[in-house]
């Protein structure tokens, strides 16, 4: 299917310690899944290694997106093709306004040109203000934000919608959500919840990378998976957010035999 995120049978290595173990999930334009999993069960390594992030060695597996093996390509080029990932600890970019640097991002990943080189053509910029500013609307954003400059000053949640802009402005077709609601507090949480479902359509599949269930209140889920010790050892439906919810991690790591979880992300 067009747009469809297959990876099958996953191992990914970080320091010559395998942390995913033969993982197989697929993700289609329109879903919403969400990946639960407790501290060190593997669920930053899986971001990363789909990004291409080249400290997360790819042992061996298939991750195909749109028919295209994406193993093959550059971070850049992935972002091309329609993946993107929200980091779970955002960058800080003193000196660049957040303006700015959508303004070239976006203009990358829309270009013919794909070496990613520093004189891709910018979006002209009467284009880029009315984009911005329907995006910055459609997600309760003040204009002011978007001249500050790129996560320098921000609270956490104003670190994470900063992302959740980007993700607004790029328009991706898989978007890839790192732990975005950590260390934010029940406001923050429900004010980027609500962000993200704003932007869920037809258009975009969205996997979302958690412990904790409480994002998924404002992000209702489709499917389930839960991730312990490197594999995906249950998937469902909500459900499986409810039962986490009562019973934490210990039940599901007895029924599957897995005694501790390697203390890596």
């Amino acid at each position: 299917m067009s747009n469809e995120l297959i990876i099958k049978d996953l191992h990914i290595s970080v320091q010559g310690n395998q942390i995913i173990k033969g993982l197989t999930v697929s993700v289609k334009p329109g879903e919403v899944h969400a990946l639960m999993g407790p501290n060190g069960s593997g669920k930053s390594t899986l971001a990363y290694g789909l990004m291409g992030h080249p400290s997360y060695d790819i042992d061996s597996g298939e991750v195909i997106f749109n028919g295209v093996d994406v193993l093959e390509l550059e971070p850049n080029e992935r972002a091309k093709l329609g993946l993107f990932l929200a980091f779970q600890y955002p960058t800080v970019i003193p000196g660049v306004s957040l303006a700015n640097f959508l303004r070239s991002a976006v203009s990358a990943v829309r270009s013919t040109d794909t070496n990613g080189s520093d004189d891709t053509e910018l979006i002209p910029m009467r284009e880029f203000r009315k984009e911005l500013r329907e995006k910055m609307d459609q997600l309760g954003m003040d204009d002011s934000f978007a001249r500050r400059y790129l996560n320098d000053g921000f609270s956490g949640g104003e670190k994470k919608r900063a992302e959740i802009l980007q993700l607004a402005m790029l328009e991706p077709k898989i978007a890839v959500l790192d732990e975005t609601d950590s260390g934010l507090d029940i406001d923050a949480v429900r004010i980027v919840g609500e962000s993200v479902n704003s932007l869920v359509g037809p258009e975009l599949g969205v996997f979302i990378i958690t412990h904790y269930p409480r994002l998924l209140d404002y992000i209702r889920p489709q499917f389930v998976h839960i991730l312990l010790d490197g594999r995906i050892v249950e998937s469902g439906g909500w459900e499986l957010t409810q039962i986490l919810e009562e019973e934490g991690y210990d039940p599901i790591k007895e029924k599957h035999g897995i005694a501790e979880v390697v203390q890596q992300n």
